[in-house]
């Protein structure tokens, strides 16, 4: 069973804490996390481009001349693909499907192994409290200074519930994400270089993804 260090809001360590090894200590499959992230980013697609074929662009209703007796070529309307004007004969359509499938405990296994991933590269920073009386930016920035002994590293704040002055406060800070412990995802972990979280959150996590398992 891992063991962390646990600090208080102006850096100073506080005790350890035992992670539960079931999400924190499991194997890593780089390719699993692979597939996560890949079907994640393809769920998130949205379908835009669209260009209209022969059967879309206005007009064209008429043979645009009789078929014999011209010494023209034979045309049947304006809006084939080979006229000016015409529709697209292989442009992208608003039809396309990017969604990928991916399984539930697959995608839970993959998150488990980011996690672990984490702890193993000392990228995982726990908090004994994490709590602000007022949404203020620079008490939050503070915090993360006194934490992390660094400045602007990129990092992925984890709240066990919604608290609205932490967002507010962390909205404007460069490089940084709130996110709530029931929503965690494989890309918003993999996009930032520390993770920052109460201990609160580890009961959070298991009681959202372990039991669901």
């Amino acid at each position: 069973m891992p063991n962390i260090s646990a600090y208080n809001m102006k850096g100073d360590k506080v005790g350890t804490v035992k992670l539960p090894p079931e999400i924190f200590d499991v194997k890593i499959n780089t390719d699993l996390i692979h597939q996560a992230v890949v079907a994640q980013l393809a769920n998130k697609r949205q379908v835009i481009a669209h260009a209209k074929g022969r059967s879309e662009v206005r007009g064209g209703g008429r043979k645009p001349w009789r078929q014999k007796g011209t010494g023209r070529a034979r045309h049947g309307s304006i809006r084939s693909p080979i006229w000016r004007g015409g529709g697209v004969t292989f442009g992208p359509t608003k039809e396309r499907v990017f969604k990928k499938k991916i399984n539930k405990k697959m995608k839970q296994k993959a998150l488990f192994m980011v996690l672990t991933s984490k702890v193993k590269d000392d990228e995982l920073i726990l908090l004994d409290k994490l709590e602000q009386k007022e949404p203020k930016t620079k008490l939050m920035a503070d915090i993360l200074k006194n934490v992390l002994k660094k400045e602007q590293e990129s990092t992925l704040v984890v709240i066990p519930k919604k608290d609205e002055n932490i967002i507010r406060a962390n909205r404007n800070i460069p490089h940084t994400k709130t996110l709530r412990a029931d929503s965690l995802n494989v890309l918003d972990l993999l996009s930032f270089k520390y993770l920052l979280m109460p201990k609160e959150a580890i009961k959070v996590i298991q009681d959202t993804y372990v039991q669901k398992a």
